[in-house]
């Protein structure tokens, strides 16, 4: 029996973008950011109008931001130097596509780190495969990003500490009502509207942003310069829409530095790791009342 090729047709292929020019893929990528904006956009709409619905308003909450964080991490496609796309890439497309890196890319945008280094620590503690809870670190917990997007779109059986097999029930997993609208759907919304989006505005996004290569010791002074320097340009090209001057704020407070060059793989845990850690945080707080007794 010889071997076949699989058939190479169907969805999930953005690493077909590996084999397109630079030029060939600014131009395929300004094309999906608006398809991917007005995605996001429709999520947001359709969940706003459930107020009495609240866990299927959270579950298109949750597909909003998800759409949003696949434009962020395109332009960090956009913003990696050009001579290092090839060596990354890989990287960029498996986060396109994995849940927990969507996730966090989109609850990073509101993080302040002081540079590469650190926000690679911050993404460390939200890939954690479980993590303690609780007062005491009593509670062995399963990663939250994953387990809450689950819990809230299925029902399922879960096994605890106690062994004892028991049903999760969706509709207990969302709150009353409907939040603000979440960071990245906000922040997408402000980069088009100062032109980012655009083929133009891609081209620029590399053009300066490929100028630094943000590897660990790069820092918010570096996004400082960078987005300054490409504000001007968006302008000098007018690029910049009329209804910049309301979304401003999120393009230069808010836009997380690249982390193209980051790993949001699951991190698995140690179920003895975890226990002695639990122990650990025990006696320290046992320790700690003793100690107050005196």
């Amino acid at each position: 029996m010889t071997q076949r090729d699989p058939v190479p047709y169907g969805a999930k292929k953005a690493g077909a973008m590996r084999e397109m020019s630079q030029s060939a893929r600014l131009d395929f990528i300004a094309e999906g950011l608006t398809i991917i904006l007005s995605s996001a956009r429709s999520f947001w709409s359709a969940a706003e109008k459930l107020p009495d619905n609240p866990r299927e308003a959270s579950v298109l909450e949750g597909f909003a931001e998800e759409e949003s964080a696949k434009a962020l991490i395109l332009l960090d496609l956009v913003r990696c130097p050009p001579s290092k796309i090839d060596g990354r890439i890989g990287r960029i497309v498996k986060n396109f596509y994995s849940h927990l890196a969507r996730l966090i890319y989109a609850k990073a945008q509101s993080w302040r780190p002081v540079n590469v280094k650190q926000l690679q620590e911050y993404v460390d503690s939200e890939r954690q495969g479980h993590y303690l809870e609780g007062g005491m670190s009593e509670y062995i917990l399963p990663n939250w990003a994953i387990y809450s997007r689950e819990s809230t779109l299925y029902a399922d059986i879960e096994q605890h500490e106690d062994g004892i097999p028991q049903w999760s029930d969706p509709t207990r997993f969302s709150s009353v009502g409907i939040h603000m609208r979440p960071f990245a759907p906000t922040l997408i919304e402000a980069l088009d509207a100062l032109g980012i989006f655009s083929r133009a505005g891609l081209e620029a996004t590399s053009d300066i942003w490929g100028t630094v290569d943000f590897l660990a010791n790069e820092h918010s002074g570096h996004v400082r310069d960078l987005t300054g320097q490409l504000a001007k340009r968006l302008d000098a090209e007018g690029l910049v829409t009329e209804t910049a001057a309301n979304h401003a704020r999120w393009f230069h407070h808010y836009w997380q530095m690249p982390m193209y060059n980051l790993d949001f793989t699951l991190i698995p845990a140690s179920l003895d790791r975890l226990r002695a850690d639990r122990e650990a945080a025990y006696w320290s707080e046992v320790g700690y009342e003793h100690h107050g007794d005196y």
